[in-house]
């Protein structure tokens, strides 16, 4: 056995491990039932009202287009939850975006849900578009966008029309993936109204379907407008497109019939520009991942070891981890996941015993914890991953850095400006999982949504925020009460417990995972026995932009 394959210790039958089992495979059982529920999308009635029409259902419409037997990676299908729900909600945001294979290649698809509110635009439609879109131009992945939209969602258009993240970047995207080279295929299998329909005209390939609509201004508004009256046909119908004003490319007379229409033209497309990142014959991990769910503990009481999380995920279970006896509560190292060599920096769960920085008196470092070493470890690890052009995978377990005399004395704060500057500066593609806790500045040095992973997971387990629910809850009480003080009002310990136990529900509830992702903070809720199969879809997509610009860091304090 190779010195760099990981050894597992992990005892199966022990009651923490049924435990954390237990926990993990209740969560999951929750949110896939949830899952299920929003693939529904607009109910069994709109659904049928779809087909009544002639037309498939967006994911029927996916379904048929992917490659026989492949997975549709979805991403952002909790966009929107529990959102908009004084307007019926709008599961999905209305529409599904994710990575899928076409003959063979990987594309990003956008498929409006005409289910929903007829595929109209609501605030987080448009952003989860966007999101879709700045994916596929970071890592240059061809686009198919299936249209079938009503347009802006009208009650909500001033939270859609007019910002830099609202409807109009789309149509800028097109144009800008358009000139980066970026293939964009549309298919108009439904309305495609307003200014909606400038998306498919600034795509490479315009496909319509018989009975679909395209026009700037449908036929009611038409007659307001300019007192002219025509039918929907005349006006923007498949057949005008393509017979006199030539806007479309391929008239279909149904989804079947485009679907296989967009296959072909895929199959024709020119090979993507070679990676430049090393791959190599995939190996799966010599343990197995299911163990994941026993072995991973969400009780910031308890430890775990991060390497057990890892032997389950990477290649053959081999790590070459990067200075192991320095800065031991972030782990850092050297591996392949389906075959492509990535860094990986994770938070280590267990506590250490070493000597304090500076003197031989042993001091304990709690895991979870980033301290002064740990942090210049990991930027020295990221500077070399970009300067030999390795990925960079993040897994997050992080309580934040490391407060206290000691601490500031040791230069904690030189040392986290030197993890961020690497991480922002970072040239190379970073992908972050959310495996426990993500809070304050640890989440930020972890590279979280605001230092652009090109993709960012969470696990059930997740929790997203400042600080800890009951850490806020303490603070957050403490403020309310001394403003309840000096308004000359006494507080028993009842009441107290009361407001402190509705300020952590509160404040809980936003920490969650599925609070992140209804907003897209993060791309996807995954099973934890999957993040391998999460990491090889956003590898490969990554892999696909053979650009790597020139790494240069900002002024680091030595």
């Amino acid at each position: 056995m190779s010195a760099s394959v990981l050894k597992t210790s992990v005892n199966t039958k022990s009651p923490d491990f049924e435990k954390n089992q237990r926990r993990i495979i209740d969560l999951l059982t929750q949110i896939k039932n949830e899952e299920e529920q929003i693939r529904q999308g607009g109910g069994r009635k709109a659904i049928e009202a779809q087909h009544k029409k002639g037309r498939l259902t967006a994911r029927e419409r996916i379904a048929k287009l992917i490659d026989p037997g492949s997975q549709f990676f979805e991403l952002g299908v909790f966009a929107a939850f529990e959102m908009y729900e004084e307007w019926g909600g709008a599961p999905a945001a209305g529409t599904i975006t994710g990575l899928a294979k076409v003959c063979g290649r990987t594309f990003i698809l956008i498929a409006n849900d005409a289910t929903v509110k007829a595929g109209a635009f609501f605030p987080m439609t448009a952003k989860k578009v966007i999101r879709a879109q700045n994916i596929a131009i970071e890592s240059h992945i061809p686009t198919i966008y299936l249209v079938d939209s009503a347009g802006i969602f009208l009650p909500l258009q001033e939270d859609v029309f007019p910002d830099t993240d609202d409807f109009g970047r789309v149509f800028r995207n097109n144009a800008v993936m358009s000139a980066m080279g970026i293939p964009q295929i549309t298919a108009i299998m439904g309305m495609c109204v307003a200014g909606g329909a400038y998306l498919p005209v600034m795509c490479d390939h315009i496909l319509m379907t018989e009975g679909s609509g395209l026009f700037l201004a449908g036929p009611a508004l038409v007659q307001a407008a300019i007192g002219q009256k025509t039918s929907a046909e005349d006006l923007g119908g498949a057949k005008m497109h393509a017979q006199i004003s030539g806007t479309v490319d391929f008239r279909e007379p149904d989804d079947d019939a485009c679907l296989k229409r967009i296959r072909a033209l895929t199959d024709k497309m020119g090979a993507p520009n070679p990676s430049p990142f090393s791959h190599t014959k995939s190996g799966d991990p010599l343990q197995r991942a299911d163990e994941i769910y026993g072995i991973f503990s969400s009780d910031p009481a308890r430890q775990y070891d991060m390497r057990e999380i890892i032997a389950r995920i990477v290649d053959a279970s081999e790590f070459e981890e990067y200075r192991a006896e320095y800065g031991e509560t972030v782990l850092c190292g050297y591996a392949r996941i389906g075959g492509w060599a990535i860094g990986i920096v994770a938070n280590q769960k267990k506590h250490v015993q070493t000597l304090a920085r500076g003197s031989d008196q042993k001091r304990m470092e709690f895991g979870g914890v980033i301290y002064t070493e740990s942090a210049e470890k990991a930027a020295r690890f990221i500077l070399d991953c970009n300067q030999n052009r390795i990925p960079l995978v993040f897994l997050h377990d992080v309580n934040g850095f490391m407060v206290g005399k000691d601490a500031e004395w040791s230069g904690i704060i030189r040392a986290g400006a030197k993890m961020v500057n690497a991480v922002s500066n970072s040239v190379v593609p970073k992908i972050a999982v959310i495996c426990g806790g993500s809070f304050g500045a640890g989440h930020y040095a972890m590279c979280g949504k605001a230092y652009d992973p090109r993709f960012i997971f969470a696990w059930p387990t997740a929790r997203y925020a400042v600080m800890s629910g009951d850490s806020a809850a303490g603070t957050l009480v403490e403020i309310k009460l001394k403003q309840l003080e000096r308004e000359g009002k006494k507080v028993d310990e009842k009441q107290k417990k009361e407001l402190y136990e509705s300020v952590r529900a509160t404040y809980e509830h936003q920490t969650d995972p599925r609070y992140a992702a209804a907003r897209l903070w993060v791309d996807a809720i995954i099973d934890p026995a999957q993040t391998r199969d999460a990491l090889i879809w956003a590898l490969e997509a990554a892999a696909l932009n053979p650009e790597v610009r020139e790494f240069r860091t900002g002024v680091l304090q030595t």
